[in-house]
């Protein structure tokens, strides 16, 4: 374990480091350490030396090339600058709270988007959030799924904790797997995560595993479905607490599900934080004035919300969602709402798509009911429209999506946050895959319902006049999709009882089943439309590839 003089001690020495020569004309600092006691470390250092910091949302170097002209230096090796920057004496640190932090997010579009914070913004923030659960952190350690350099994580599992005197957690548990041991080791716990997860982690283990159960499990990024709000509850006896915010405005509002009002029923209403002051305007949008921000102005969200009688408000979907196609205005939370009241639809995301002209995709993940439909149907053609006709109920029929996928999970990102970028690759195209219109798997077994556009390069030249899908291209995706379905089949060693049996044009749309047996060391494959089969084989791995 790390104490607090060793953080101080490697904090100075850094702080040395920064005021060498080497370092000293450097003032702009991306910080993108990946540990987070070493970020802490870094942090501090920067702030203590003066420095500008930058905290990219992405620390891969693809993604820092677009912010090349925001920084002129990169911090991701502490050791490194320990090692070649030794500095001057470094006395007791001294950080200005007006020391400015630029923390850049992407945004719903998917552009880099630069906030200018400050620490003293931070530090009021934090005492916000020991004014609500601060009783709650003593004597626990603080372990986290999400990553330490967007502002929910920075605040809630590190800077949080070190001005609590209490200590984090340097894994970041990505699996339910690696929570269930860092609660087991570490006892007394209060879990940080995010909607995404916590709704993914049922399905993939039992909670009753999860021993000694955390004090707390905290979530932002988004709103908490509330089926799983109600699966932590019967598990832990409550649900975990969900924080409403921003990058540019701090935590806003938490909530609890399920809570109930004076009246005795269930409410999914967000109560604002303390010293926050919440209205509606006339055009629906939350505004706010709060000690998380610069100045004492009213801060217009572009969230449309209900304020209830007793101060509390309820979300009521994005106006900037809210678009026009064919003259009509649709929101797109109202579409993705009534969606997922269909008992086949667990989870929705639309996204417009810009084409010849601009139409809706739908991405869904389906119910076990709607699974069990789709795998019953000659194709998935059979639940798109049987969700239109159900949608043509509430809309206009110019707005309903044209454009439907199913798969297994939304693309949430690590903050559990989707972005129109990457909806919209769902339904992009690629000239040597086939569109993935759905898909289902589970330990064994995988079901694909797969388009075959003829835009893909494989058709050129076979056969002139009469394209045809080669067969071996067929057998590429089979591997493929193998190895990504099923966990380390890789290894391909042979192939037997290989037929194509019909011709696979453009335009086709196929269904893919693949059968994965770990103890033969093989998957089975079958191409088919209907009752029509259009090739199938077994492919062998190697015994030591598959597991």
């Amino acid at each position: 374990m790390l104490d607090w003089r060793f953080f101080t001690e490697r904090t100075c020495a850094a702080v040395r480091a920064l005021g060498s020569e080497r370092h000293r004309h450097s003032t702009r600092w991306a910080l993108c350490l990946s540990d987070p006691f070493e970020f802490a470390c870094g942090l501090f250092a920067l702030l203590a030396a003066g420095k500008q910091i930058v905290l990219p949302s992405n620390h891969k170097p693809a993604a820092l090339l677009p912010l090349a002209g925001l920084y002129d230096s990169v911090l991701d090796d502490l050791d490194g600058l320990l090692a070649n920057g030794a500095g001057g004496p470094c006395a007791k640190l001294r950080i200005d709270p007006r020391a400015p932090l630029s923390l850049v997010t992407s945004g719903s579009s998917g552009v880099p988007k630069v906030i200018q914070k400050t620490l003293a913004q931070f530090e009021a923030e934090i005492h916000t959030l020991a004014t609500l659960w601060g009783t709650v952190m003593r004597g626990v350690t603080v372990v986290a799924s999400v990553p330490h350099h967007h502002i929910y994580g920075l605040l809630f599992r590190l800077l949080w904790p070190l001005a609590a005197g209490q200590p984090f957690d340097r894994m970041t548990c990505v699996e339910p797997a690696d929570v269930r041991a860092r609660l087991a080791a570490l006892q007394n716990t209060v879990l940080v995560s995010s909607p995404a997860q916590l709704t993914r982690w049922p399905s993939l283990i039992n909670l009753t595993q999860l021993t000694p159960p955390p004090g707390l499990i905290f979530s932002s990024g988004g709103p908490l479905p509330a089926e799983t709000a109600a699966i932590y509850t019967q598990a832990f006896g409550a649900a975990p607490i969900e924080v409403y915010g921003s990058t540019e405005t701090g935590g806003i509002a938490w909530r609890c599900q399920p809570q109930a009002t004076h009246q005795n029923e269930v409410s999914d209403a967000w109560t604002p934080m303390p010293a926050i002051d919440v209205r509606c305007d006339t055009e629906g949008a939350l505004q706010l004035r709060s000690p998380h921000l610069p100045d004492d102005q009213w801060w217009r969200m572009e969230d449309a919300v209900q304020i209830e009688a007793d101060g509390r408000f309820r979300l009521r979907g994005r106006l900037d969602r809210i678009i026009k196609l064919e003259e009509k205005r649709v929101s797109l939370p109202e579409l993705e709402h009534v969606l997922m009241r269909h008992p086949w639809v667990k989870q929705a995301a639309v996204a417009p798509l810009n084409g010849a002209r601009m139409t809706l995709g739908a991405l869904l993940t389906l119910t076990e009911e709607g699974i069990q439909a789709w795998r019953s149907a000659a194709s998935r053609r059979f639940i798109t429209q049987a969700l239109r006709r159900y949608l043509a109920e509430y809309f206009d029929g110019v707005v309903l999506p044209r454009h439907w996928r199913f798969c297994m999970q939304l693309p949430f990102d690590e903050r559990g946050k989707l972005s129109v970028t990457q909806l919209a690759t769902r339904f992009a195209t690629h000239p040597l895959q086939p569109e993935v219109l759905a898909e289902w798997c589970d330990d064994n077994t995988a079901l694909l319902e797969l388009h075959v556009p003829a835009t893909l390069i494989h058709f050129s030249g076979h056969f002139p006049g009469l394209p045809i899908l080669p067969g071996v291209v067929q057998i590429d995706w089979v591997v493929r999709y193998a190895a990504h379905y099923f966990a380390r089949c890789n290894g391909f060693q042979t192939l037997e009882q290989i037929k194509f049996l019909s011709m696979v044009r453009p335009g086709t749309t196929l269904r893919l089943a693949l059968a994965h047996d770990p103890e033969r060391a093989r998957i089975t494959f079958r191409y088919y439309v209907g009752e029509r089969d259009y090739a199938t084989g077994r492919i062998v791995y190697s015994k030591s590839a598959v597991v």
